[in-house]
């Protein structure tokens, strides 16, 4: 038997409950890669990270891009005074860059103690795949293992010893340094002073940027090549040592909203059913005289209806709940977006 029941919405609605949860950033929901595949076809200057060989497996899916950017265009085919053919690819990456993370009219990024004042030419990059990190990666959740064989670097950001957030273009920004998620920052950026700091982080851009001078010291098979007009294997370099580090942990952010619905069984109230074994088609008695005056119904699930009685959600319950002329209920139905 349909029976309807208006919501109170003072009483029966909470709204805009927001919640943040994290989860793994990489397929499953996993927190952790540690096999790392590219495809048969890639980039000259960047390329797709998979979870799987793509050639191999239908099931393979891009988990984040890695690529080099120069701003003379050092790397790739041309040069600076654009007489030698070429598109200068890593010229025009780390303008995309500049434009989408910095201010405007600045034109270098600049990592924390480098000792270059005016900035830095060149970096690597690590983008996540945008619809794996949904609103943004978990800063103080990622960990990257880089290993070139005699030496070994893990990296993570400072966002757990930053006394202030920095907040620029491209959203929030932290230093990217040695340590681990268990045991926290090895060395702050500020004590990088030969070098400069290993990079930035963007988590709500999913966007991490590694300084290339500091990266080859820390690790000795990444060697950066800045040639005029050749296309150098730079993300090459840092592939390979991501690969033998075999290591990549990393968590997504977001924030849910939420509404509650609370509905109310009143004692009286949804205490027949419809279901031909409830009563008889004949005269509609009940079918169990033991209802008579004392109807018991089992509610399995809730519908929630428009103000036209048109259904727009269902809510099923994990068990049957008993209805009768002695109980009541309040069944909370959570839709989350």
């Amino acid at each position: 038997m349909m029976s309807y029941q208006r919501f109170d919405r003072a009483n029966d609605i909470i709204e805009n409950q927001r919640t943040t949860v994290t989860s793994g950033l990489w397929t499953g929901g996993s927190t952790t890669l540690t096999a790392f595949y590219t495809g048969s076809t890639t980039s000259s200057y960047f390329v797709d990270v998979y979870n799987d060989n793509p050639v191999a497996s239908a099931s393979a899916e891009v988990q984040f891009a890695l690529g080099y950017a120069h701003i003379d265009g050092s790397g790739s085919l041309g040069n600076t005074t654009k007489t030698t053919s070429g598109d200068r690819q890593t010229a025009a990456l780390y303008r995309q860059f500049r434009n989408l993370l910095l201010a405007p009219n600045t034109d270098r990024f600049k990592f924390t103690a480098s000792p270059t004042a005016s900035g830095e030419k060149d970096f690597y990059f690590i983008s996540f795949q945008r619809a794996r990190m949904r609103e943004k990666v978990d800063p103080g959740n990622w960990e990257l293992h880089l290993d070139g064989g005699t030496a070994k670097i893990k990296l993570i950001d400072d966002s757990s010893t930053a006394s202030s957030v920095t907040v620029e273009q491209g959203g929030r920004v932290f230093n990217v340094v040695s340590g681990s998620i268990t045991n926290g920052v090895k060395t702050a950026a500020s004590a990088e002073t030969a070098k400069g700091a290993y990079g930035l982080f963007y988590p709500d851009m999913g966007i991490i940027l590694l300084n290339p001078t500091r990266l080859t010291t820390g690790v000795a098979d990444i060697t950066t090549t800045r040639s005029a007009n050749a296309q150098d294997n730079n993300k090459g370099d840092l592939f390979d040592s991501i690969i033998e580090g075999a290591n990549f942990q990393a968590r997504r952010e977001e924030e849910i909203s939420s509404t509650s619905y609370f509905c109310r069984v009143n004692n009286k109230r949804f205490n027949f059913s419809s279901n031909p074994t409830f009563a008889t088609s004949s005269d509609g008695s009940l079918t169990q005289p033991t209802f008579f005056k004392d109807p018991q119904t089992f509610i399995t699930q809730v519908g929630l209806y428009n103000d036209t009685n048109e259904l727009l959600a269902i809510a099923k319950l994990s068990q049957p709940l008993l209805n009768s002329y002695a109980r009541e209920a309040i069944i909370k139905v959570k839709l989350d977006f």
